[in-house]
């Protein structure tokens, strides 16, 4: 997504009313689509297990990993059985499939691969998400939720509990795409709101994000932040939103040389090692599958995300009430 128009989608300037016209096409297609759903006329499949879907409405990311991860690990400390599911966005593979601890990014995404190892939960990706609910159902009996991962415009797949999640944009200019970031109308019914940020735009739950202390290796070794002051630094990110990630290191007080933000889900495909320039890489943990192979010597540095204790407070009463 280009830096530019993300600007762009804060405020009602020129290039935002130059789209606006654009957006009023994309609401009305967005919008039959959605009455389509609600008459019928579409079909929206049940799946085998309670589904608690984790989604935005903004495009670009919101924080919608890191909440997921922080809901599966609250339902695990919980004792109740939870599993995953999602398309996999950015992977070339095209059916439905069981994300492993030592599958490829490649194949199975890298945001899955990512909750598979943060988690241990049991996750399937496939387009069809109604596909992968069955799949992990059929595969994990033991599983009496289903976290869907994204998908709060994915009609197709009927929903117990929505969990919206936002970052310090807000809905920004608040209009529908291009003019603006939103997907669908804000305000809309939501279960829970929840914001990742620092500086929440309106009302709802919040979180703090936080880099871990420590940067993990290839070889799962790990090294404190604070042992990386004194090296040559460079960071990569292919991340929505990769300077967040940069500033986060920097306001750790690593001085950093050189930083490269590459796409959402880049593959890595074109990266070149920057081990003979001297310098160490930092990268998210989200990257790491994808850079070790070319960059063994990088450091992903983990992202904490920890909800505040009335969020889940309210999630396990919106829990109890669905399962009753």
């Amino acid at each position: 997504m280009a830096l530019d128009l993300q600007r762009a989608w804060l405020q009602r300037g020129a290039t935002a009313r130059l789209l606006w016209p654009v957006s009023l096409l994309f609401g009305s297609l967005a919008a039959l689509r959605r009455t389509a759903y609600r008459t019928g006329l579409l079909r929206s499949w049940r799946a085998p297990r309670p589904v608690l879907v984790v989604g935005n409405v903004v495009a670009g990311g919101a924080g919608k990993t890191p909440t997921t991860i922080a809901v599966v690990r609250h339902l695990q400390e919980r004792g109740i059985g939870v599993g995953v599911i999602s398309r996999g966005h950015g992977r070339r593979t095209r059916d439905c499939r069981e994300v492993l601890a030592d599958s490829s990014p490649t194949d199975v995404g890298d945001e899955p691969l990512l909750i598979q190892h943060a988690t241990g939960a049991p996750v399937f990706v496939a387009r069809q998400r109604i596909d992968a609910a069955r799949a992990l159902a059929a595969r994990h009996p033991q599983v009496s939720w289903l976290v869907c991962d994204d998908g709060l415009q994915h009609l197709a797949l009927a929903r117990d509990l929505e969990l919206c999640v936002f970052d310090d944009r807000g809905t920004g200019n608040g209009w529908l795409l291009p003019a603006g970031p939103l997907r669908e109308p804000w305000p809309r019914r939501c279960d829970l709101v929840l914001h990742t940020g620092a500086r929440p735009a309106f009302t709802g739950f919040r979180g703090r994000r936080s880099l871990a202390d420590a940067a993990r290796g290839r070889d799962g070794s790990t090294v404190p932040l604070a042992d990386l002051a004194g090296r040559r630094l460079a960071a990569v990110a292919g991340i929505a939103r990769p300077q967040g990630f940069f500033d986060m290191l920097a306001a750790r007080g690593l001085v950093l040389e050189r930083t490269v933000a590459l796409p959402d889900h880049d593959d890595f495909s074109s990266w070149q090692s920057l081990a003979g320039a001297g310098l160490t890489v930092l990268c998210t943990e989200k990257d790491a599958a994808k850079i070790w192979p070319r960059e063994p010597g990088a450091l992903a540095v983990p992202l904490l995300f920890e909800p505040e204790p009335a969020f889940f407070a309210a999630l396990d009463a919106k829990l109890s009430s669905a399962d009753g």
